[in-house]
């Protein structure tokens, strides 16, 4: 199984990215997806996540409002749109997969993980 997650960049404040994480070799309608983040120096966090159906959602205090994740599930594709970027969004984002319907924002909830994309917020 893998994840590949891309979209990061280098982009101003106030600015907007999205991110892809697509899988291949997994039954992707019985995953659900999360989004992580991890800063230099920082633990890895729970950004965001999608259940499997796409009928349910999490995000971080901090990201609501201006974050939005979905999926494609005829793609194998789950996204994440990020708007109104602030410095303090800058790590590296990555996706991972657990199996079953519910997503958690937990580390440990997750067994899949994709290789990281670096967004850069400059102020």
């Amino acid at each position: 199984v893998q994840l590949q997650a891309s979209g990061g960049g280098l982009v101003q404040a106030g600015g907007s990215l999205r991110l892809s994480c697509a899988a291949s070799r997994l039954s992707w309608d019985y995953y659900a997806i999360g989004w992580f983040r991890q800063a230099p120096g920082k633990e890895r966090e729970g950004v965001s996540c999608i259940s499997s159906s796409g009928g349910r959602t999490y995000y971080i205090d901090s990201t609501k409002g201006r974050f939005t994740i979905s999926r494609d599930n005829a793609k194998n594709t789950v996204y994440l749109q990020m708007n109104s970027l602030k410095p303090e969004d800058t790590a590296v984002y990555y996706c991972a997969a657990r199996a079953g319907s519910t997503c958690r924002p937990s580390v440990d909830d997750y067994r899949y993980w994709g290789q990281g994309t670096l967004v850069t917020v400059s102020s």
